[in-house]
């Protein structure tokens, strides 16, 4: 199916099947919402197969144009107009911290440098992708005025549910549910878990009558960053919450964890593909299997990345050094990965599901 690659060993001698067309989606190929603004990130798809086709939910970043490089313009949606508000700032004001080039710390608070909507990309043959010109789903409510990111689709039956994080300065980030059956049409579900809680992941299927989904709480006090698992009656109303797995010191993800791709099942269980970070900020991925039966057992984890950053689109862009998954595709014995790289672009590689048993840890 798919013809263009190349092969990288990491450093657990993992083989990565990364696609020679990588960067398979470049910002350049989105056209912008607004005329106002342009697009400077796609990463961080969902994924799923929809009749003949593979589609990408995408994130797509968009910010203000500028022609002064001695300021620095955000923007929000002003929910009462529909309209995005653009505030500027004086970079040289001792007052604001710009070193995360994604976020402008303020004494007043805190804005993003860019607005996330999501944009749905289609293929026949999973690589080479046409993108819709206008957005699946924009930001519309008091939840999302700083923008909606990272979409995960979980297919239940003949409708596919998706998770996203919704950010807001007035809210915090709260994950909400969207549902779709064409991707034409989407329908709001609302807030499904707290703030301030992201990385959530539904499992596609009921287990012992409950629905399940992985997600990861943040403590601003402990600065614990976990994932946690989580039961449901209906996919809206959540309970029963439990850590699932912390941060390990010194190790790939001992900066936090997070859910990352729809979990699917193999023969041993419910295999996961979640990401690690380190505490300087270097994103990787990793697997992590779970009990059929009861997927709050672990039964084997990642002792190293399975993927980690290597090619140079992954270690440069806007925000380098990432490797970030929201959906991947379990077929013919290879997990398919489509990864954000670097906050920047969407890349693709293929893993063997028996290289993956062969290089985690059972427990």
């Amino acid at each position: 199916m798919f013809n263009h690659f190349n092969l990288y060993n990491t450093l657990v001698d993992m083989n990565i099947i990364r696609s020679e067309k990588n960067p398979i989606i470049k910002p350049e190929d989105i056209e912008s919402s607004n005329p106002g603004f342009k697009v400077v990130g796609v990463f961080n798809c969902g994924v799923a197969r929809f009749k003949d086709e593979v589609l990408l939910l995408m994130r797509v970043a968009e910010e203000p144009i500028n022609d002064n490089s001695k300021k620095l313009l955000v923007s929000w949606l002003d929910v009462n107009t529909g309209k995005f508000v653009v505030k500027e700032f004086n970079k040289a004001d001792p007052s604001i911290d710009i070193s995360d080039p994604r976020i402008v710390s303020t004494p007043e608070g805190y804005y993003l440098t860019s607005v996330s909507h999501f944009r749905i990309a289609r293929s026949k043959n999973g690589i080479d992708f046409e993108i819709d010109k206008k957005p699946a789903m924009f930001p519309e409510n008091i939840y999302e005025r700083f923008g909606i990111e990272d979409p995960r689709i979980t297919q239940i039956a003949d409708k596919y549910y998706i998770t996203y994080s919704a950010i807001s300065d007035i809210t915090g980030i709260t994950t909400c549910l969207a549902s779709t059956t064409d991707f034409i049409r989407f329908t709001r579900h609302g807030v499904i878990f707290l703030p301030n809680n992201k990385d959530v992941v539904i499992f596609p299927e009921k287990i012992s009558g409950k629905y399940y989904a992985l997600n990861r709480p943040s403590s601003s006090e402990f600065g614990l960053k976990d994932i946690w698992i989580s039961e449901s009656p209906d996919l809206v109303c959540w309970g029963n919450h439990s850590r699932l797995m912390g941060t390990r010191k010194g190790c790939w993800d001992g900066g936090r964890i997070g859910g990352g791709a729809v979990p699917f099942r193999v023969e041993e269980g419910w295999l996961e593909i979640y990401h690690g970070a380190s505490r300087n900020n270097r994103y990787c991925l990793g697997a992590v299997l779970l009990d059929s039966d009861i997927p709050s057992k672990i039964i084997a984890r990642s002792e190293k990345p399975i993927i980690e950053p290597r090619a140079d689109y992954e270690l440069n862009g806007y925000f380098g050094n990432v490797i970030f998954t929201c959906g991947v595709l379990y077929e013919e014995g290879s997990v398919k990965i489509y990864y954000g790289a670097a906050d920047t672009f969407i890349a693709y590689a293929e893993i063997k599901l028996a290289d993956i048993f062969n290089h985690i840890i059972w427990l």
